[in-house]
């Protein structure tokens, strides 16, 4: 049995304790805050809950198998339903589209809405299954930094088939070529905001994206997002992973170029091997200060944030359903603003309503909407302004397409931007996926899951291989797993 010694609670340091717990290792898991989940958290404002973070829940199976390798029944940990509607969709000309579940249903709200053949929807799914079928278990399951990955015979054929995988094609070029019409084109360019990225600079293998959500499904836990997080530290508790909350680690030991344990104030605990579920950036800059530093991965884009209006609205709109998009005008315009550090003045809106599935989550007659714009990093912006300007287009813009006033409906609000990303999950910058997926080589740039120059120190989490997002992070707890050492 070793002694295992992980930095922060967020989903893929979770994912990580109950790994090693069923292996049988001691495991200690130390978050500075004082709740578990790092973003996948929840919150309250009067009778109104919030989740903090992530809203869409997808490829379930990497959650249920944490609880396959403890002996346990899933369902006796976490409920969930399949959502039948994926997404609505709104657009400024009063096109409203559903995207189905159901492949069929889909293809005809397509033909219905916006007059396009619905063979072309069947031949782009087709193609996103096909990229994920050469390689989506392949790359997102495997080390990209360990010599035998590219070993392997399913590698080595996927390699060979390379050049069909749109490597130097961008999303909006591939999404183009199969659907034609602009706002179609438009909806599935969405996909690149998944990992932060820019659909007209992300390389077209990332088309891939929309078989997560299309064939595995969207869901909505019982109790919201933030069951996912209750439901793992419930297991983790079980399998005798302790959990230390309000306990910062200051800095990771090393000795002889090897991880030896954790300094926690005046206080030195040892252990035989460290996870760092920290933003990679922030655990060299803080916890590593006497290692030399890979300054070129760390120095790499860093993915967009997010600015959240939670807002307690006192109606109900049974147009709206969990997951909603009020798409801008020139989309091509507003991402060339994020690039260079702005919000467009018709900013591109979610909303997520909770309270649809989960009744609790908003008094009777109300709402909780957990409005959010695609924003920016921090790079130093004079953010009380930019969020003052864009409340007021968001608003201006859901008035317009919903014709409503929902300033007068907001009972309550919180404000999440990426300064506070950055302070309350220790995210660099407030990006919330690490690097961006921007360039054709991004997921072999990211930072890998073990230290080359410090034996006993893995990474997980989403500023690390394979990214950001419940689905990647949980692999790469995976990934840690099946490569350590003890």
């Amino acid at each position: 049995m070793a002694e295992i010694g992980i930095i922060g609670a967020g989903i893929a340091g979770i994912a990580s304790a109950i790994r090693m717990a069923v292996k049988g290792h001691q495991v200690d898991v130390f978050e500075a805050n004082s709740y578990a989940g790092g973003k996948l958290s929840d919150f309250k404002m009067g009778d109104y809950r919030f989740d903090a973070g992530p809203s869409l829940f997808t490829m379930p199976m990497y959650v249920e198998e944490l609880f396959k390798l403890a002996n346990r029944n899933p369902k006796h940990y976490i409920e969930y339903e399949r959502l039948p509607v994926v997404c609505n969709y709104f657009w400024e000309d009063e096109i409203r589209l559903s995207a189905y579940a159901d492949p069929q249903r889909f293809g005809e709200e397509v033909k219905e809405k916006l007059d396009v053949d619905p063979s072309r929807l069947q031949k782009m799914m087709a193609d996103s299954q096909r990229k994920y079928d050469i390689s989506g278990q392949i790359f997102l399951e495997k080390s990209l930094h360990k010599r035998n990955t590219w070993l392997q015979p399913k590698v080595l054929k996927a390699m060979m088939l390379a050049p069909t995988m749109d490597l130097f094609s961008t999303m909006d070029q591939v999404n183009k070529r199969f659907l034609k019409h602009p706002k179609l084109v438009q909806l599935f360019n969405r996909f690149a905001t998944y990992n932060g990225s820019n659909p007209y600079k992300a390389p077209g293998i990332l088309s891939i994206i929309p078989h997560f959500e299309h064939h595995f499904g969207a869901y909505i836990p019982k109790g919201g997002m933030v069951s996912i997080t209750k439901s793992l530290v419930k297991l983790a508790k079980e399998e005798g992973v302790r959990f230390h909350f309000n306990t910062k680690v200051d800095e990771i030991i090393v000795e002889q170029k090897r991880a030896m344990g954790l300094r926690i104030g005046r206080d030195m605990r040892y252990f035989d091997t460290i996870i760092s579920n920290m933003d990679v950036f922030f655990t060299y800059r803080k916890l590593l200060p006497n290692i030399k530093h890979p300054e070129r991965t760390l120095a790499q884009e860093k993915s967009t944030s997010a600015l959240i209006f939670y807002w307690g609205i006192k109606q109900q709109f049974p147009e709206l359903d969990l997951h909603n998009i009020l798409f801008t005008e020139d989309y091509k315009k507003e991402f060339d603003y994020l690039q260079n550090g702005k919000i467009l003045d018709d900013p591109t809106v979610y909303i997520n309503i909770t309270s649809k599935y989960c009744k609790a989550d908003a008094p009777e007659g109300g709402e909780n909407w957990f409005t959010m714009i695609n924003v920016p990093y921090n790079s130093g912006q004079d953010w009380e302004t930019m969020i003052a300007t864009a409340r007021k287009q968001i608003i201006k813009k859901i008035n317009r397409i919903l014709k409503i006033d929902v300033e007068s409906l907001i009972e309550c609000e919180d404000i999440l931007d990426p300064r506070t990303i950055e302070s309350r999950t220790s995210s660099h910058l407030g990006s919330l996926y690490g690097t961006s997926s921007n360039n054709r080589m991004a997921a072999f740039l990211r930072h890998p899951n073990f230290s080359n120059k410090i034996k006993g120190l893995y990474f997980c989490g989403g500023s690390v291989h394979p990214g950001g997002g419940i689905p990647l992070c949980l692999l790469s707890a995976k990934i840690v797993d099946e490569m350590m050492e003890v």
